[in-house]
């Protein structure tokens, strides 16, 4: 999972756990370095800008669907609000994770509900803002329902897999690699499940529906994706990969092989000279869709009258035609 982050067979014990852990430019602008532009127009102090330096799931998502909601999350770092939906699912996950602690006889759902309150304790101690989405609920009764919504999503996980036959190698495991290119892929898996005889799983869960059949595909890219960085750094294919979605109460499970994994890595290799050009000459197009409506950034985007906020990287001059292509980052 990748959380926002930044987030797809038979059930059987594990034994020795998977290791697997290792980790763009464009034109000056009025706007120091140390700043940020907020959804209001205001500049507040942050971190030196930097490009971008690698490609996780969920970010090589955002620039497929729009190159500038990608600069707005990865180069301006502009605020969003905490949604509720989004919530849900990080509490979730991390109630499934920690179910994990306990001996394999105790992993009920009436346990996993139980450590709700705990992790969602946690979770507003760990991101302070998230007191905004309920803050106009001084009863507390839609925070109630939202909670009773994850119980829910919790409990039909026990419908789609049986945690008391499970031993998981790894449980939201960080990965990096770095590819012969120096492109650098990484993310956050999950679960890692190995069975006895050395095969690998790999495990995601959703917590919202399953996607229909023409947009499988789509859905198991971020699969892949960790796929091919277990692959480069372990050299090991995984067996399986597995959606579970806790939302409609369905698996997806495909089988990868090595042509699968190389036709990402070219994908991956295309994309990533995509963003390299768009930081390098400050063009992030926005690719209108019906995903618009829920965006946090119509203020500063064209497609809704917004002007970004300016540009702050370097840029530079387009490149001519008979430049030699496939390098990446500054010469």
């Amino acid at each position: 999972m990748e959380t926002s982050s930044e987030g797809p067979v038979a059930d059987g014990g594990a034994s020795a756990p998977v290791t697997v852990a290792d980790g763009g430019g464009a034109a000056a602008s009025s706007v120091p370095e140390a700043a940020v532009v907020g959804s209001d127009g205001a500049v507040a102090p942050r971190a030196v800008v930097a490009a971008p330096s690698g490609l996780s799931p969920s970010r090589a998502g955002d620039f497929m669907q729009c190159p500038l909601l990608y600069r707005f999350r990865v180069i301006d770092r502009l605020p969003e609000k905490p949604s509720e939906a989004a919530t849900r699912g990080t509490l979730v996950h991390a109630v499934l994770e920690r179910l994990f602690d306990a001996p394999a006889a105790e992993r009920t759902a009436p346990r996993a509900r139980s450590l709700i309150p705990a992790q969602w304790e946690r979770l507003r101690e760990a991101r302070p803002e998230l007191t905004e989405l309920f803050a106009d609920d001084p009863e507390g009764e839609r925070l109630a329902r939202w909670l009773a919504e994850a119980e829910q999503l919790v409990e039909r996980w026990f419908t789609l897999e049986d945690p008391t036959r499970l031993e998981p190698a790894e449980r939201e495991l960080f990965v990096e690699a770095e590819l012969e290119s120096g492109l650098r892929l990484r993310g956050i898996i999950d679960r890692v499940d190995v069975a006895p005889t050395g095969e690998v799983r790999i495990v995601d869960y959703k917590t919202g529906k399953a996607p229909r059949p023409e947009y499988a595909e789509d859905a198991l890219f971020q699969m892949k994706f960790y796929a091919l960085v277990v692959w480069r750094l372990k050299g090991i294919v995984p067996r399986r990969l597995q959606l579970v979605y806790l939302g409609s109460g369905d698996v997806l499970t495909y089988d990868p092989v090595v042509a699968d994994l190389q036709r990402v890595e070219r994908k991956l290799h295309a994309l990533w000279e995509a963003i390299r050009r768009a930081t390098e000459t400050g063009d992030w197009r926005p690719r209108p869709t019906k995903l618009c409506g829920w965006c946090d950034h119509q203020a500063h985007c064209p497609e809704f009258g917004g002007t970004p906020p300016p540009y702050p990287l370097p840029v530079r001059a387009a490149e001519s035609a008979g430049r030699e292509q496939g390098r990446m980052g500054p010469d």
